[in-house]
């Protein structure tokens, strides 16, 4: 394994993975110029029912191809990770092409069709916890399974998972993402900051029981970044004063997708190994103003 490709033999799975403006898609591309292995999930109807709509999947896979390192594989496979019974297969379908799953990045999100409190029904807020929350906490349990011993014990409260430590280095890692919700108010998205705060709030719970079994998780907010619902022809809000705000940042623009990305590639290499369990905030300074 070279500096230079860290991640060389490694599998990443990289969930929501369907835009080419993703953050999903930047994460899966520096990932793939790191060495590893890439396969990548998608569900495009759900873009499509979105003003920003859908993209091209073959200028999707061509464009991550592009980044392979030699020899490196990729991959994709199609769900609907609002059903639960998807997720197994998921998972399995990436250790399926290299006998092996190393990095789990749990991207999938549910945007659109929120609202205030006033519009809070119980089947829009169960449509953001399956996909946001539900599902990335299930997906983690499925990459955690691959490395734990087996056992038909339940665990109690305080129960540790008994793993094979010390180990010389991280056996896995896992990301999952958050929103601006750990910073201020999110008008209007309630259900999604929601569904995202629990990710946030339970960080710590499971990364310590992903720890015994040496799998490193980190949650990232990426801040602001437009993936296309901050153009004024596909937005999905107001964007009066838009400009002169970000005229009056320091960086004077919000987020790129290659932001997000590039903290994500270092943390998934032996030289970020030693950042475990954190709410990192990625996002310009954002937070600051």
């Amino acid at each position: 394994m070279s500096a230079h490709l860290p991640l060389l033999g490694k599998t990443a799975l990289v969930t929501g993975v369907s835009r080419r403006r993703g953050i999903g898609f930047a994460v899966a591309g520096k990932l793939a110029s790191l060495g590893a292995n890439i396969v990548i999930h998608h569900h495009r109807p759900h873009d499509l029912e979105l003003p920003w709509g859908g993209d091209d999947l073959d200028a999707v896979r061509d464009g991550l191809r592009a980044h392979l390192a030699d020899g490196a594989v990729f991959a994709d496979v199609a769900a609907d990770l609002s059903d639960p019974a998807t997720i197994p297969d998921v998972i399995g379908a990436a250790v399926e092409h290299t006998g092996r799953l190393d990095v789990l990045v749990c991207n999938q999100a549910k945007s659109g069709d929120d609202g205030s409190i006033l519009d809070m029904t119980p089947e829009r807020l169960s449509a953001f916890w399956e996909v946001n929350t539900r599902a990335t906490l299930l997906l983690t349990a499925e990459f955690a399974r691959l490395r734990a011993p087996q056992s038909d014990e339940p665990r109690r409260p305080g129960d540790r998972i008994t793993g094979d430590g010390p180990y010389a280095e991280a056996q896995g890692h896992v990301f999952w993402m958050t929103s601006g919700q750990i910073h201020g108010a999110m008008r209007g998205e309630v259900a999604y900051a929601a569904s995202k705060a629990a990710l946030a709030g339970v960080t710590a719970t499971v990364a310590a029981e992903l720890l015994e079994l040496g799998i490193v998780l980190n949650t990232i907010n990426p801040g602001p970044v437009n993936t296309g619902y901050m153009d004024p022809e596909t937005t999905d809000r107001s964007l009066e004063g838009l400009d002169e705000y970000l005229a009056s940042t320091p960086f004077g623009r919000v987020g790129r997708s290659t932001d997000p990305a590039e903290l994500i590639g270092w943390l998934s290499t032996a030289a970020g190994s030693w950042v475990v369990g954190q709410v990192l905030t990625s996002d310009g300074g954002f937070a600051l103003q």
